[in-house]
């Protein structure tokens, strides 16, 4: 049997197949699927559904400091027992350093596939000018901070 995601990714080929092989608005595809009963919401799923939606708010508040940086108000450690959610003016300094590297982590494996990803097009389509890929992102993070610190004032 198909896993969860498996099933999804099944759906979503099946929905370009009817719908011609072209870029998707996912809105449209989950509607499409609730239409077509191949998605719905158990009960036992409720608790999953609402602890998932509550990390996507958590994930997108942002305050500002006195400064004027504006900054992730909520920073997520997960770990063998759960990932553990604080807010990063009262957190303690472990979680907040265990949360940083987290991120680090993540962004680095982020990384990781868009090289392999760029590299696979590429070899797919060698007769074409190959697309060139930068990771090191001092001047990107340099740059924006200006623009951002000249926008302040």
């Amino acid at each position: 049997m198909a896993s969860y995601q498996q099933q999804m990714q099944e759906n979503f080929h099946r929905y370009e197949q009817e719908h011609g092989d072209k870029p998707s608005n996912l809105q449209d595809v989950a509607g499409w699927m609730i239409r077509n009963n191949l998605w719905s919401m158990k009960p036992a799923d409720q608790i999953k559904r609402c602890a998932s939606d509550l990390a996507d708010a958590l994930r997108n508040e942002y305050k500002t400091d006195r400064k004027g940086r504006r900054y992730r108000v909520n920073h997520a450690v997960r770990g063998e027992q759960g990932t553990f959610w604080a807010d990063l003016d009262k957190a303690p300094r472990r979680h907040m350093e265990k949360a940083f590297q987290q991120r680090r982590q993540q962004i680095v494996g982020d990384c990781v596939q868009l090289s392999t990803d760029v590299n696979v097009y590429n070899d797919k389509n060698e007769e074409q000018t190959p697309i060139n890929l930068v990771l090191d992102f001092t001047d990107d993070v340099e740059e924006h901070n200006l623009a951002r610190e000249e926008s302040a004032a």
